[in-house]
């Protein structure tokens, strides 16, 4: 009983170890099995690796003045059109003010030539010509009665010195009876078209000035050309702000992409459209879903930020992979797998 007893345990070990080596067999055709299906699998796909890439913009004040505000710090969220600074714009409104004031007394002057002379003005300008005129024939009188006499008694009654001083003042009065003419005529006549005009192109000179003071006015304001995300805050308040000197690095909100090396003996494997999927290590099994939008026509030294599983200093082509990132997981710079599909 013993015998047969030692016998049935003999052979469920046997059996133990039969299965259990049958179990190691299937394990490793299992795992040479899937070796082999992932060998496939990467002989089909292409792995890169890169950096995430996008579109940035340097935001300066059109005009040189002092940095009144700044309204964002570095990382908030900024839309399209928001006002980010402001410059000091009180000299520039002290300027439109002057210019208002000018362009309201030039358009009173303009104004006065298109309405011509006053009745009353016409009428002072006549009563001056009549007054002159009298003075002229009471003169001309006069020196007619003195060189009457002055002929008649042979210089006796009336002396030439006489003679001469009456058509001294005679002259004189037939001149100023002249100018009273010509000023009489000239505001029957009213302004002349010369004067319309110069008086109008000044005041049209005034008007674009006043719209220029006004258009900087205007540009005082630094606002965000698209959605984005501030990246620098350069200036502060208080600065001198120019155009050569930017206040903010924005991030758009606008296609990322991937920049990725690819060698040359890859290089006809891909094209552009060629789909892709883009993987981070914060989300390694989340796949985000892109495709190859600019091949390089010249190869260059890889960037040592690239890790690639060739010597760094081979010739490479630089390849980007454009993404749409709803949910905003990628960064600028953050490391990322590609995996093209061949």
């Amino acid at each position: 009983m013993k015998a047969v007893i030692e016998k049935i345990k003999g052979s469920k070990i046997l059996t133990g170890i039969t299965i259990a080596v049958i179990l190691l067999l299937v394990a490793l055709g299992a795992h040479a099995l899937y070796a082999q299906h992932q060998a496939r699998i990467a002989a089909k796909t292409l792995t890169l690796n890169g950096n995430v890439d996008l579109r940035e913009v340097s935001l300066a004040f059109k005009n040189s003045d002092r940095i009144a505000e700044v309204l964002v710090e570095e990382g908030d969220k900024v839309t399209k059109g928001q006002v980010l600074a402001r410059l000091d714009t009180q000299d520039l409104q002290y300027r439109i003010r002057i210019t208002q004031s000018q362009m309201a007394a030039q358009q009173a002057a303009v104004d006065k030539l298109h309405n011509g002379t006053r009745q009353e003005d016409l009428a002072q300008a006549a009563a001056k010509y009549n007054a002159a005129v009298a003075e002229r024939d009471f003169l001309q009188r006069e020196y007619d009665r003195k060189a009457n006499a002055f002929n008649t008694s042979g210089g006796k009654s009336v002396s030439q010195e006489a003679l001469d001083d009456a058509r001294a003042r005679l002259d004189v009065a037939i001149a100023k009876a002249e100018e009273a003419q010509e000023a009489n005529q000239l505001a029957i006549a009213g302004p002349r078209a010369e004067d319309v005009a110069a008086g109008e192109a000044r005041l049209d000179s005034l008007k674009n000035q006043l719209d220029q003071e006004k258009y900087t006015l205007s540009q005082s304001e630094l606002t965000a050309p698209q959605d984005g995300v501030v990246r620098s805050r350069l200036l502060e308040p208080g600065d001198m702000a120019s155009p050569q000197k930017p206040v903010f690095r924005i991030s758009l909100n606008t296609k990322k992409w991937v920049r990725v090396y690819v060698k040359e003996s890859d290089l006809g494997k891909l094209h552009e459209g060629s789909e892709a999927r883009v993987y981070i290590d914060s989300y390694p099994d989340k796949a985000i879903e892109g495709q190859v939008g600019y091949i390089s026509s010249t190869a260059e030294f890889t960037p040592k930020n690239v890790e690639t599983n060739d010597l760094r200093p081979a010739l490479l082509y630089e390849v980007r992979v454009y993404v749409d990132d709803p949910d905003n997981r990628l960064r600028m710079g953050m490391p990322a797998t590609v995996r093209i599909a061949l």
